[in-house]
């Protein structure tokens, strides 16, 4: 763990989604350091605390560390440091993660958490013990309360969650600030998809929160590519045809090429409806066209594709 700039601000936390709420920790952080004239820095954690307490439980990461970083990257920020969260790390005592590693190690002058922030062993250390600390050895500290909704509720990694699981993009995309996305590298699949005109490119939701199984209007990156073409994909276990696990089958408008081993983004734009078993292929091909009509209609208003060039997946 290097240290960073001397005299760095930092805003500090998990961060899981970056969503509306970490987004304004991380840009007061940011007013603070101009204030100083210092180096405005994101200090954050990899894996995820309960990635390591509770290696068992379902996937629920909104977002990977690369996710995290590209986003934290459009918030005007000259520094992110992750730090390595281990058995070892996990041990540290409140105090001694204030003193050894803000202070001394990284050197910070000044850092800036959300109400909600916890650390050191047992999760002893709260935001008061951290104003506490910083009192005596000179560390600036700034807690700031929790950012409402319009309605009034406090933003959340566990409500964005909750919106995913109940099929409710848009609202999830309210609380982030921008579509919920994952990436991942396009699989080998039956290539029954191309047998009724939706080629489909199979990817995974590996490590991540699951969403609602359905039927997605979608946006989708390849590669390095800038432009984002729109689609429309099903997510689920494929209940008409061989289930081989959750799948994301994502088809893309007007593309005609081969994208197996390509690496996409996908954008999550909005519901279509909910996983359902048809009677046969051909009440599956109808209902695949509707939707398809139906996410073209959805984007139509946001996204002007780019004519697309070149064979899907499946």
């Amino acid at each position: 763990m290097a240290p960073l700039d001397r005299g760095s601000v930092a805003a500090i936390g998990n961060f899981d989604g970056v969503h509306l709420g970490h987004q304004s920790v991380i840009a007061e952080a940011g007013r603070i350091a101009r204030r100083f004239g210092a180096p405005h820095a994101v200090l954050t954690f990899e894996p995820h605390p309960r990635v390591l307490f509770q290696p068992e439980a379902p996937p629920f990461r909104l977002a990977t560390s690369d996710t995290r970083a590209a986003v934290i990257g459009t918030q005007n920020v000259d520094l992110l440091v992750e730090i390595k969260f281990d058995t070892a790390f996990s041990q540290l005592s409140a105090e001694v993660f204030v003193t050894d590693v803000l202070q001394k190690r990284l050197a910070l002058i000044h850092i800036v958490c959300g109400y909600d922030f916890v650390f050191g062993h047992r999760r002893r250390g709260t935001p008061d013990m951290l104003q506490d600390i910083g009192r005596e050895i000179g560390l600036g500290v700034t807690c700031m309360r929790a950012v409402a909704e319009p309605d009034g509720a406090a933003y959340s990694s566990s409500r964005i969650r909750q919106c995913l699981a109940e099929g409710d993009p848009v609202g999830a995309a309210d609380l982030l600030g921008r579509p919920w996305n994952f990436s991942a590298r396009v699989e080998e699949g039956d290539r029954r998809g191309r047998t009724i005109g939706f080629p489909t490119c199979n990817l995974r939701i590996i490590d991540l929160v699951q969403p609602a199984h359905g039927v997605y209007a979608i946006t989708a990156r390849i590669g390095e590519e800038t432009v984002w073409h729109p689609g429309v994909a099903n997510f689920g276990r494929r209940p008409t045809v061989n289930d081989r696990g959750a799948l994301f089958e994502a088809h893309l408008f007007d593309i005609d090429r081969n994208l197996y081993g390509e690496c996409l983004e996908i954008r999550v734009i909005d519901f279509i409806r909910p996983e359902m078993k048809f009677s046969g292929i051909d009440a599956l091909t109808a209902q695949i066209t509707a939707d398809a009509a139906h996410a073209r209609n959805l984007l139509a208003e946001n996204l002007n594709p780019s004519p697309g060039a070149g064979h899907h997946g499946n």
